[in-house]
């Protein structure tokens, strides 16, 4: 079984069913099928794709990123999402790395060719746009599925996940590792057919691929994917005017909905925070307002992504990412490997079906991710008597911005980029709308002037926007311990200017 196969089985059983909603758009599962059937063909007679290669999705939430989605996948082909925030520098990185002959894109991002062809002359890019069948315009009565044979092990996505080293390093992800983290989604959400999932996250984040894409298309059930952006209000109206049961999300949203001045009317039977944490109080209000169960969980793209959640049924607890989901161990576990007792705090590390095969072409990070088996997921943290796991800390120097994992280190290497600057660290501050915000320290080169500006305007160039800091903040030198390491300790305690306007 693959990824593919599963999702022409599940056609097989329901060919007439809308599988998609965009708007005043209904997709059904064979038109679904259909296009992404014909755009496998495409990818394999004209662009030369075959089993195994890697092939880029660069798109905003549409559609099409479904089709594509399951295009490469009926190719044979691995399929590497890639933020649609990232700018050319970032996006370079992850083609060279992965060895990407292909992008799939939108007519709208197709500004950036130029510089992604720079780098890479014979990059092929694929524009949805000028492929009908990739809207799901593509009606036929019947379906074929060119699969080449793909056993469960072979890779079917690398997800780009930044780590401490300043690059982002890219996450292998099976056919089963895939289809184990939805069966042990599917058993916890007591996934139905007649769900309807709300997506109003990107696309291109491994939560969506599995919980919001993978979930409900596998068991039978609808995508209702939001046109709308922004406003709480016109998101909520849209959802409810399709029917969806399952709101999967991020604190920021559950906090202006509980912040309504009059409750909004939703349809869910189901909410669930993930990918930040879910603040006690905006939990408390949600609830309080709209009766819903709002589930806290836990995971990580090396996992595929889910670890744990929160009971559907059964005690919650405020504050925990709940116990593991079926068929995964999650345990706490000392610098030796030792699991601890509960109330003690150490390392969470993960095992089970989900778990990734290993960084793409790094060996070393792979081996320094596994212990015995086990996956260490940097994340510090205890569980309590009765099973339900707590974090105490997150992975070291990591920064959460609007849900956004931002590494200090990939920014200090675009700081250390610009002429004049001597040394820099990272740091993040908390942010009342955001979460948290990056906030940079810098040290001239002696003699020289920087302006905090420019700095800035040239950070915005390489990077995406939610990794820019709000702030620089120059000083003759950074403070450092014996050992010569700078001390961020030291740099959270000083006081922060207010920010520039604009």
């Amino acid at each position: 079984m693959n990824l593919a196969l599963a999702f022409a089985q599940s056609v097989a059983q329901r060919p007439a069913k809308v599988a998609l909603y965009w708007g005043e758009k209904e997709v059904t599962y064979t038109a679904l099928l259909a296009g992404a059937d014909a755009l496998a063909g495409e990818l394999t007679a004209h662009y030369g794709v075959k089993p195994g290669d890697r092939v880029a999705l660069w798109l905003k939430n549409r559609p099409e990123f479904i089709t594509a989605l399951f295009g490469v996948l009926g190719a044979g082909a691995v399929v590497v999402p890639i933020n649609n925030f990232l700018k050319p520098d970032e996006i370079n990185y992850i083609l060279a790395d992965a060895g990407i002959g292909v992008i799939i894109t939108e007519q709208e991002l197709l500004v950036h060719e130029p510089a992604l062809r720079a780098a890479r002359p014979q990059l092929r890019v694929f524009a949805v746009e000028t492929f009908p069948a990739a809207a799901g315009d593509f009606q036929v009565a019947t379906t074929r599925l060119h699969t080449p044979p793909r056993a469960e092990t072979d890779l079917a996505v690398i997800i780009y996940t930044s780590g401490t080293t300043g690059r982002p390093k890219g996450a292998m992800l099976s056919h089963a590792n895939l289809l184990h983290n939805v069966e042990s989604c599917r058993i916890v959400l007591e996934t139905v057919h007649e769900d309807r999932m709300a997506v109003v996250l990107p696309l291109f984040h491994s939560y969506m691929l599995t919980v919001g894409v993978l979930l409900p298309l596998l068991v039978g059930g609808a995508l209702v994917l939001v046109k709308s952006l922004g406003q709480p209000k016109l998101i909520m109206q849209e959802l409810g005017a399709r029917q969806a049961t399952i709101l999967p999300a991020i604190a920021p949203l559950y906090r202006a909905l509980a912040a309504a001045p009059t409750p909004l009317p939703l349809p869910f039977r189901l909410c669930i925070s993930g990918s930040a944490p879910l603040p006690l109080q905006v939990l408390n209000d949600f609830q309080a307002k709209y009766g819903i169960p709002l589930i806290e969980g836990y995971g990580l793209s090396e996992a595929s992504p889910v670890v744990a959640k929160n009971p559907l049924r059964g005690v919650r607890k405020p504050g925990s990412i709940g116990r593991p989901i079926a068929h995964v161990e999650l345990t706490v576990q000392d610098d030796t490997g030792r699991i601890l007792e509960p109330g003690a705090i150490g390392e969470l590390c993960v095992r089970g079906g989900n778990v990734m095969l290993g960084y793409w072409n790094q060996p070393a990070a792979t081996a320094q991710a596994f212990r015995a088996g086990w996956l260490l997921t940097g994340d510090i943290g205890y569980a309590d008597a009765d099973g339900y796991f707590f974090i105490t800390d997150r992975r070291k120097d990591m920064l959460l911005v609007n849900g956004n994992n931002v590494y200090p280190r990939e920014i200090e290497e675009v700081i250390q980029q610009y002429p004049g600057v001597k040394e820099s660290a990272v740091i993040g501050r908390p942010d009342a709308r955001r979460g948290e915000q990056p906030v940079a320290y810098v040290s001239p080169n002696d003699g020289v002037t920087l302006d905090e500006r420019e700095l800035l305007e040239f950070i915005r160039k390489k990077m995406a926007d939610y990794k820019v800091p709000r702030r620089v903040i120059f000083l003759p030198a950074l403070p450092r311990n014996a050992m010569g390491k700078i001390l961020k300790t030291s740099l959270r305690q000083l006081p922060v200017p207010e920010a520039h306007a604009g």
